[in-house]
C-alpha cells in the first residue's frame, strides 16, 4: 500500500510539474511596428511589448558566445499580460529575473503555427532601467519586458538573488544579536542549462561576530564568481548596540 501510495504521489508530482511549466510557457507574437503609440495600443489591449535579443547581440565581441542563432537575431513581440503577471505571482519578483522560460513565438494570437520556441532569460532593460520588469511608477503596471536567448551552452551574466535560512537556530540572533545582510545577490557568468534561481546561504551555525564569505558559497561547478575578490562577506551576525 505504501509502494503503491509513493507511486501514485510521485505521478501526481510529475504531472503538476509538466502542467507548470507548460503554464510557464510564455506565448508571444511578433510585432512588426514598434514606437509608443504602437505600444500604447498594445497595452489596451491586454498586451505587453517585449524584446528577445541573442547573447551576441548584446556583446561587443559578439564572435564570443556559442549560441547557434544568428548573431542580429532580435525580435520584437508582444505577450499576454494575465500570463506574465500570473508567473510573477508565481515565481516572485526577485527570483523571476534568475529564471528561465520556454518561449513560443506564434504565427498570430491564438495562432497553432509556431515561429520560433526556445528558452529565455528576462534581463535588464538597460542602465537607466535597472529592472527586467519596466513598470510604470505610478500605476504599476507592466510596460515592456526584455529578454536574451538561453541556448543551451550560452553563458549568460546573472544576477543571483540570496536567501539566508536558518534564522531561526542561529545562536547569534538567539543571544540579540542582528543579521547583517550586507549582499543580496551575487553576480555568476553562468552556462544557460545551469543558472540558479536562487542562493541559499546557511546561517544556523553562526554566532556573534560570525561572517559567510563569498568564496564559503558552493554552487554548481561551471558557475564562476565575477568578483575580484572573494573575501568579501555576504553577511555577519553583528551584536546590537543598545546605546
Amino acid at each position: 500500500m505504501s509502494s503503491w501510495w509513493r507511486t501514485a504521489a510521485g505521478d501526481r508530482l510529475r504531472r503538476a510539474a509538466r502542467v507548470m511549466r507548460s503554464y510557464h510557457t510564455i506565448q508571444a507574437i511578433p510585432r512588426e511596428l514598434k514606437g509608443n503609440r504602437v505600444s500604447a495600443r498594445d497595452r489596451a489591449q491586454g498586451r505587453i511589448p517585449a524584446v528577445v535579443f541573442t547573447q551576441s547581440y548584446l556583446q561587443s565581441n559578439p564572435s564570443s558566445s556559442s549560441s547557434s542563432r544568428p548573431v542580429s537575431r532580435k525580435h520584437l513581440l508582444t505577450t499576454e499580460k494575465t500570463q506574465i503577471q500570473a508567473i510573477l505571482d508565481s515565481v516572485q519578483l526577485p527570483f523571476f529575473c534568475s529564471t528561465t522560460f520556454p518561449l513560443q513565438i506564434r504565427g498570430g494570437s491564438g495562432s497553432s503555427s509556431l515561429l520560433e520556441s526556445g528558452n529565455v532569460l528576462p534581463i535588464k532593460a538597460s542602465i537607466r532601467l535597472p529592472l527586467c520588469v519596466h513598470r510604470d511608477q505610478e500605476t504599476g503596471k507592466i510596460l515592456n519586458l526584455v529578454f536574451v536567448w538561453a541556448d543551451e551552452g550560452t553563458e549568460l551574466k546573472v544576477d543571483v538573488p540570496v536567501v539566508f535560512i536558518g534564522e531561526e537556530a542561529c545562536p547569534g540572533l538567539q543571544k540579540g544579536g542582528h543579521l547583517n545582510r550586507i549582499r543580496t545577490t551575487l553576480k555568476y557568468l553562468c552556462p544557460a542549462e545551469h543558472i540558479p534561481s536562487k542562493i541559499e546561504v546557511d546561517v544556523s551555525n553562526l554566532d556573534i561576530g560570525d561572517k559567510v564569505f563569498m568564496q564559503d558559497i558552493k554552487v554548481h561547478s561551471s558557475l564562476k564568481l565575477l568578483s575580484k575578490n572573494e573575501s568579501i562577506p555576504i553577511c555577519k551576525v553583528a551584536a546590537t548596540n543598545l546605546d
